[in-house]
């Protein structure tokens, strides 16, 4: 990996478009650190409400259980909007803690003295999508170490050219390819130009991937709809359709029961995987579900995804409608224990 971060860095900067990018990074970094210190506790802030003196706080105080901290810090460009903030912060770069390494993570960012601060103790790395023979490239690696699954130079080309070089969207689809393949009855797991083109249009890019979407709405009606949308109309394989399903399945399991042991929401979603506008209305349909009504509901997505692999689902369409209903109606009904 290009700007390859190492255990010994204790303040970090990175920045850009590329957020697939920046945390791979953070995942590179955590797991050095891990290496080098053994246990690692992180913690998480929202830079858009967190307060300096909390941030200071944590890197301050010595943990109890690890040798070591990580504390990661997004949306860093409006929390050092201030100056006396990154002031703070460029007297904290100057004489950092040896048991912490601090992360700031921003889509925008506006360099100064801080950044040459940083670079002493650390990195400032900026990160940015690749372009288009990068990108290409990346999806022939990927697809076979990540997904066990084969991607053509031409296959690859007319992926790159419907999805962009945004290397998050490249990564959905290439899991979207690998669930498909993965219900294929002749056991290919070859991508070809034209399973691109059929499964990746160009005005519906991730369709199978809004049901999600409509089923945290809590609106039954709403999934209905999206679901009739995306097979009837998009014409979205309905094997994706469950895939989905089932991924959000479980991302509820887990998010419901972490929150349920007391977790705080930011490290749910990070070890859940949650990212973006999805990250709110999943946690908050774990906390209606409960641990008992979404390991149902998980138990039951499987139970979808092998029966439609067997035949024994009946009229998929009609069955997918029924599961999307019903799974929307418990998602806007808090569970009584």
């Amino acid at each position: 990996m290009a700007g390859s971060l190492t255990p010994s860095m204790r303040f970090v900067i990175l920045h850009g478009k590329d957020s697939f990018g920046i945390v791979a990074h953070v995942k590179q970094l955590e797991n050095a650190l891990k290496t080098q210190f053994g246990d690692v506790t992180r913690f998480d802030f929202d830079g858009s409400s967190a307060r300096l003196v909390d941030v200071l706080d944590e890197l301050r105080t010595y943990g109890l259980l690890a040798t070591h901290k990580l504390v990661v810090l997004d949306k860093a460009e409006q929390f050092v909007a201030g100056e006396e903030t990154r002031r703070a912060l460029e007297r904290y770069a100057e004489s950092p803690m040896t048991e912490a390494t601090l992360v700031f993570r921003s889509e925008s960012w506006r360099a100064g003295n801080l950044d040459k601060l940083v670079a002493k103790i650390g990195a400032v790395i900026k990160c940015e999508p690749p372009d288009a023979s990068e990108a290409k490239a990346w999806c022939i690696q990927r697809a076979p170490k990540a997904y066990g699954i084969e991607l053509d130079s031409a296959a690859a080309d007319a992926l790159v050219s419907r999805v962009g070089n945004d290397l998050s969207r490249l990564d959905s689809e290439l899991a979207k390819f690998g669930a498909y393949l993965a219900s294929d009855a002749e056991g290919t797991r070859r991508v070809s130009k034209a399973l691109v083109t059929s499964l990746t249009g160009q005005t519906r890019e991730e369709a199978a991937w809004e049901v999600q979407e409509a089923v945290l709405s809590g609106k039954p009606a709403v999934a209905l709809r999206k679901v009739r949308e995306l097979i009837e109309i998009s014409q979205a394989p309905e094997q994706l359709v469950i895939w989905s399903l089932v991924d959000l399945a479980r991302k509820l399991h887990d998010a419901a029961r972490m929150l349920a042991e007391g977790q705080q929401e930011s490290a749910v979603a990070r070890q859940v995987r949650l990212w973006g506008p999805s990250t709110a209305p999943t946690l908050r349909a774990a906390r209606v579900l409960g641990p008992a009504r979404a390991a149902r509901f998980f138990h039951d997505a499987i139970d979808l995804d092998r029966r439609s692999k067997s035949g024994l689902a009946g009229d998929l369409s009609r069955t997918l409608e029924a599961f999307v209903t019903g799974l929307s109606t418990r998602v806007a009904t808090p569970s009584r224990g």
